[in-house]
């Protein structure tokens, strides 16, 4: 006989759990009990903010391919985790989110913080379920894994009442499940076979989630033989080697002009793990919706993605893994039309490296290229949203699957968190939370979470003093008329030193080489480390300035008037 509570955390073993976080609620007690038997099975992350949790859980599935794990107790506590499952579910990530609810009879009452989580997260997770019998809870939590992982990964909400927990039953157990995968079929790789062989100028688009270090192998291989050039979507850099001949470059916000070009001017796009989505495609005109002006090869491990928003002329149910495997076994045609393609595409991915001068006393370009040439390969590199991470995204080369944490969903504040996740998980690797100074106070409470469980990332704040992108629009669109950006920002620093870390601020390009060792070492040595740049407002995309996006603005308006 076990309590619910005891029955939950051995179920979550069984299927590969090691590490939850959570922020501790009355509504999940006897699973807090439990895990004190079962700390040497399972460590329990105690965070200052349900969001934050939440945020590391899908970190974890991020780095692991495994379910990260998020308790959270019912009304607030599931609202503010909500961030974390809407992150999960566009960024295909798998995820498990337990819920403490309210006793069973109180149900359907609006009882103390009572809300009903099937429908509030409807949208949000692949499933959901409530749990109404503690015998019932190992096999909810073997099939809430295997749906996570399964087909498109993604995120599943699990509810279970608090008397539920606290109940004792006789159960067995429910082995690990198997992620089950699609598979292509000889039909589909001998068509892909002719199709690339009818091509004169392929591209390559690999993203989405279901990846691994040996599907990440096997796709760089077949690019490689093939000699096709591969293009990363955004935020998922780190699915090829960006020191291969064939990687030329990500899609995201950052995207180069030429490479921008040369998507449009491709005759066949292989979409691998990606749904192609609006940041991707330029709101749906780099590859035009529904009917694509290039073939289009649609790679998914869905199949009711395939054809949902772009007609493929051929569409494949495969997981990014099966696919690349049969991928890299294709044998390359004897001769091909496109090698002086890739070529090109290369050489300007690598011209694109080099950046251009940026305005005030720190130059950001320079910043990252002398912190790309400071970090090992397999450094951990988290952003959350915002200008700022332009910078990381043109500059920083991954040449490592696991080595970007970033959200496609563009939700502020994940930096932090997910850095924290990854340095649980490899406490040993070097790992770097960018977070722009209106993106980190939106976790910055995280800083306890590191203090408490000796985590020792380097947190490196870019500090323009405004909401940077929101400042952006609001000058494109009504130069001059800024409002409701402006930041009042406090002491990073002193923050910082509040919770034991080390701390620098850098204003000057010359000082930060030095400086940037000296934090490296620091975190590497076990302390948390944070270095806060101060950043010109001018500075405000790798491309362009403040100034010049008014005035350009300016000189539309006056144009429209003219006419």
């Amino acid at each position: 006989m076990r309590t619910g509570g005891e029955i939950l955390a051995d179920s979550l073993v069984a299927q590969g759990c090691s590490l939850v976080t959570l922020v501790p609620g009355e509504s999940f007690l006897p699973f807090i009990d439990a895990a004190w038997d079962r700390r040497d099975h399972l460590r329990l992350l105690t965070c200052r903010h349900e969001g934050g949790a939440a945020y590391m859980a899908e970190a974890i599935g991020k780095l692991t391919g495994r379910p990260g794990v998020c308790f959270v107790t019912r009304g607030p506590g599931a609202s503010h985790a909500a961030v974390g499952v809407h992150t999960a579910f566009q960024d295909s990530t798998p995820m498990v989110l337990l819920i403490g609810q309210v006793d069973r009879p109180n149900l359907g009452r609006e009882a103390f913080q009572e809300v009903d989580f099937r429908v509030m997260f409807l949208p949000l997770a692949k499933q959901i379920e409530q749990i109404e019998d503690a015998s019932r809870i190992p096999e909810a939590v073997a099939r809430a894994f295997a749906c996570a992982c399964g087909g498109r990964p993604g995120p599943v909400v699990l509810i279970l009442p608090e008397d539920i927990l606290a109940e004792r039953k006789q159960v067995a157990n429910v082995g690990l499940v198997p992620a089950a995968h699609s598979h292509p079929g000889d039909c589909h790789m001998d068509r892909l076979r002719d199709l690339l062989e009818a091509a004169e100028r392929p591209l390559v688009i690999v993203g989405g989630g279901g990846w691994s270090q040996d599907a990440t192998e096997s796709l760089r291989r077949f690019a490689e033989s093939w000699k096709i050039p591969v293009a990363a979507a955004f935020r998922r850099q780190d699915l090829c080697d960006n020191a291969s001949p064939s990687y030329v470059g990500e899609l995201g916000f950052s995207i180069s002009p030429k490479l921008e070009r040369r998507v449009r001017e491709a005759d066949l796009i292989l979409a691998v793990g990606t749904r192609l989505g609006e940041i991707d495609t330029r709101n749906y005109t780099l590859i035009r919706s529904p009917e694509p002006t290039q073939t289009l090869v649609h790679v998914f491990p869905a199949p009711e993605e395939l054809g949902r928003v772009f007609r493929p002329s051929l569409a494949i149910p495969a997981s990014p893994t099966t696919f690349s495997r049969r991928a890299a076994a294709l044998t390359p045609p004897s001769r091909h039309g496109w090698q002086d393609w890739t070529h090109d595409l290369r050489q300007e991915y690598l011209e694109n490296l080099i950046p251009h001068p940026c305005p005030g006393p720190l130059d950001m370009g320079a910043v990252m290229v002398s912190i790309d040439s400071a970090l090992p390969d397999d450094a951990i590199i988290c952003t959350g949203a915002g200008n700022y991470t332009g910078w990381v995204q043109r500059f920083r080369r991954f040449r490592r699957f696991g080595t970007q944490l970033a959200p496609a969903n563009g939700s502020m504040g994940y930096g932090l968190p997910a850095a924290l996740a990854a340095k649980a998980l490899y406490p040993d690797r070097t790992v770097l939370a960018f977070a722009g100074d209106g993106c980190f106070l939106m976790t910055a409470q995280e800083l306890a979470t590191a203090k408490l469980h000796g985590l020792s990332p380097l947190v490196v704040i870019v500090d323009n003093g405004m909401y940077g992108t929101i400042r952006m629009h609001q000058e494109a669109a009504n130069p001059g008329r800024a409002l409701a950006t402006d930041l009042a920002n406090p002491d990073f620093c002193a923050l910082a030193a509040a919770y034991g870390a080390w701390t620098a601020t850098v204003g000057r390009t010359e000082d930060f080489s030095t400086v940037f060792a000296e934090a490296l070492t620091a975190s590497r040595s076990g302390r948390l480390a944070l270095l806060h740049l101060r950043l010109d407002p001018e500075a405000i995309t790798t491309r362009t300035t403040l100034s010049a996006i008014r005035a350009a603005a300016h000189q539309k308006a006056n144009n429209a008037q003219s006419a």
